[in-house]
């Protein structure tokens, strides 16, 4: 947010009318955050919606409306450790994929799909895992217990730019990922 300094009446009528026209809209045509990594911008579907970060690695958190039927808003969340923290490529999608659990007779292969692709100029890993959930919170205590949330799909991102890695994923029920996948998709492919 940048803040202007507005000296003396006309001062302050000018920055009021400024804030007024450079607020973001309430109404529906309202064009979705602009997310920033390392310098390449992409516009969020106007749908989600920002929310504040629940944990200093998180560095956008959004919540993504439910699909008619779904219980739960899917949560795309973009984490960030620091330049070349997080782990590697195959670290984390060996991570995501422990964090499912496959339908009885296939194996997590048979359920999730790995893309590689260049956005912009950043070399980019997508998983596509869907299946049981096994959410746990804190997710790296070892004691915390893990709840199966059945029919669940998560779309996971290695961001690797150029401070990055950046993490990006979004969980949720099956149905609301699937309705929100193009938007998704359209708005990692435009990072530029």
């Amino acid at each position: 947010m940048k803040i202007t300094y507005c000296g003396g009446i006309a001062g302050l009528l000018v920055c009021a009318a400024a804030l007024f026209l450079t607020r973001p809209s309430q109404g529906g045509d309202d064009k979705g955050v602009e997310v920033t990594l390392d310098n390449l911008k992409s516009r969020a579907p106007a749908t989600w919606k920002a929310q504040k970060p629940s944990n200093k690695f998180r560095a956008y958190q959004f919540a993504v409306p439910m699909a008619k039927g779904d219980k739960k808003d899917a949560e795309l969340v973009i984490f960030y450790f620091g330049p070349g923290s997080g782990g590697t490529v195959a670290d984390n999608i060996k991570r995501w994929k422990g964090q499912f659990q496959a339908p009885d007779g296939k194996d997590i292969d048979d359920v999730s799909k790995l893309e590689k692709k260049k956005v912009g100029r950043v070399d980019v890993t997508y998983l596509d895992i869907s299946g049981t959930y096994l959410f746990k919170f804190p997710p790296f205590d070892p004691n915390a217990k893990t709840q199966k949330l059945s029919d669940y799909r998560r779309l996971g991102v290695y961001f690797d730019s150029e401070n990055g890695p950046y993490f990006i994923t979004l969980t949720g029920p099956a149905k609301t990922v699937a309705k929100h996948k193009k938007g998704f998709d359209g708005w990692i492919d435009g990072f530029k």
